[in-house]
């Protein structure tokens, strides 16, 4: 059975079974590789596996692209750095798109976000959300293409 729903679009994967945690979701969406390394790399792996709720603004692997390689390479040997930049794009709680209110935003991290819309498009930061409301079971992501740094 895993191995036939493995086999299946991600989209009816979900919805045929529970929702997945945050990690796991990521994985099966194919496309937040890069992210995943960069959680198991700072050990956030568990906490994210966690009972949460949690509200992931997931910067894609195109969003990841955008850092030149070196500092991109010394971020996720730098586990300090990297976890302080990871835990800026969670938000406690699940806030779904139809919640967002622009403003400030407390980050586990400890700095605020700003979310912003315009135009059509919500901003966190200078990063766009380009997909919403990816539900896990601990929480919820929110796809954006730019990775948001910590002021």
């Amino acid at each position: 059975m895993k191995k036939f729903l493995a086999a299946l679009p991600f989209a009816f994967a979900v919805s045929a079974v529970q929702a997945a945690d945050i990690v796991d979701t990521a994985k099966s969406a194919g496309s937040f590789n890069t992210l995943v390394t960069a959680v198991q790399a700072a050990g956030l792996v568990d906490t994210l596996k966690g009972p949460g709720p949690f509200t992931v603004f997931a910067p894609t692997d195109a969003a990841f692209a955008k850092i030149p390689k070196a500092k991109l390479d010394a971020l996720l040997k730098d586990k300090a750095a990297l976890t302080k930049v990871l835990t800026y794009h969670v938000v406690p709680g699940k806030v779904m798109a139809a919640d967002v209110k622009p403003g400030m935003v407390k980050t586990v991290e400890g700095s605020s976000v700003t979310v912003k819309a315009a135009g059509g498009k919500v901003m966190v930061d200078k990063a766009t959300v380009t997909k919403t409301d990816i539900a896990a079971d601990n929480g919820v992501i929110h796809v954006i293409d730019t990775v948001i740094m910590p002021k």
